[in-house]
């Protein structure tokens, strides 16, 4: 009885001494390096393979505390959730550019701008979060250069939801979708609509390049793998990717790709290396029977090259989530190219995307308070 109660109580004080180590006050898990991590943004972390900055930011040039930051949210009642992030800190939610601007003099943090107006206007400030997983727009302006700044984005949030979105695109397309759903609009009950039985693609076994392999990349190829895809993967700098990435190229080997790929979805960001990538060269290299996704950027792909390679039957039809320009105007000849599916730029949106943006920006606001290394860091010059 002696041993048995002796071991209970052992086992106790390990259960008791595992809560003190790894349980800290508040229910926050400890990370690998000791620091404490909510266990839902913990979560997001590991979901969505979130990454950590290299540096501390207490370590990084510029950074002297946080005292004030300035904010837009899409609720004020996720207010709360931000004070409890970065305690005595002044949070001041706005809801303009304008309003930002007046107060961002003496802020260290902007939250869901990157306008020059407000750049220009921030003497203090050192970290940037922004909200898109693209930052284009933001690299533009010259006070985003000026000092130490850091800036962190909403890279892969989204990412689920563009992945799902080029995957619904491709396969509306291949099982032509996109033409039954015309006559539909016409009320024409209509078997025949020019295509033949090898135009309607069976996925299994067929090739998916993904053009750019980060978060949407990743999130696209992981789905493509579950229908049975051979997957192959170009990216810029490493030939690092998921196991289910059969191959992953440079970006040198982006023509090469093309020839081999049953589908071609882009998902890369807009860079001076991706601008115009997508060009007559490209199409060319593509296969006649090749679908044509994009869901990165509309800059990226040369739209009259486009319009061409359609029209003319280089390639079987295209999905876009993005155009060049953008909004499309009216009577612009891709809105009546053959095989064209187009949505307004909204393949992000989801039921769960504000949640999960909003945990990074929670999270995030702990980590810059705490002097801890930031979430999604981005390199500003070299613009992702």
């Amino acid at each position: 009885m002696k041993k048995t109660a002796h071991a209970v109580a052992r086992a106790r004080g390990l259960l008791m001494l595992f809560c003190l180590l790894v349980l800290p006050a508040g229910g926050l898990l400890a990370d690998v390096s000791g620091r404490a991590v909510p266990p839902d943004a913990q979560a997001l972390i590991d979901e969505l393979g979130l990454r950590e900055g290299k540096q501390a930011v207490r370590d990084m040039p510029g950074w002297s505390g946080l005292r004030k930051v300035v904010v837009r949210l899409d609720s004020r009642d996720r207010l709360p959730t931000l004070q409890a992030a970065a305690p005595g800190v002044e949070i001041v939610v706005v809801e303009s550019a304008v309003a930002a601007a007046q107060e961002i003099a003496d802020a260290q943090a902007l939250l869901g701008f990157c306008d020059e107006e407000i750049l220009a206007s921030g003497e203090e400030l050192h970290w940037i979060q922004v909200y898109s997983a693209g930052i284009d727009r933001c690299v533009v302006n010259p006070s985003l250069h000026e000092g130490d700044k850091v800036m962190t984005n909403g890279q892969r949030i989204a990412s689920p939801a563009l992945a799902e979105h080029a995957i619904a695109m491709m396969m509306a397309l291949v099982r032509g979708l996109d033409l039954y759903h015309a006559n539909q609009l016409r009320g024409s009950w209509q078997r025949d609509v020019g295509l033949v039985r090898a135009d309607f693609m069976e996925l299994e076994g067929r090739t998916a390049l993904v053009i750019g392999l980060g978060g949407i990349g990743t999130q696209t190829a992981k789905r493509a793998h579950a229908l049975g895809m051979r997957v192959v993967a170009t990216r810029n700098s490493r030939r690092e990717g998921p196991a289910y990435v059969s191959y992953v190229g440079l970006s040198d080997e982006t023509l090469t790709l093309a020839q081999e790929a049953d589908v071609v979805i882009n998902t890369a960001p807009l860079t001076d290396q991706t601008r115009g990538l997508f060009d007559a060269e490209f199409f060319a290299a593509m296969r006649p029977t090749a679908y044509f996704i994009s869901v990165g950027r509309g800059a990226s792909t040369v739209t009259d090259d486009l319009v061409t390679a359609l029209e003319t039957g280089q390639i079987a039809g295209a999905g876009l989530d993005v155009t060049d320009p953008e909004p499309l105007p009216e009577g612009h000849p891709l809105w009546t190219a053959p095989r064209v599916l187009i949505s307004p730029h909204t393949a992000g949106r989801s039921d769960r995307g504000r949640e999960r943006l909003f945990l990074l920006v929670a999270e995030n606001l702990r980590r810059y308070a705490a002097g801890e290394p930031l979430l999604s860091v981005v390199d500003i010059e070299r613009g992702y």
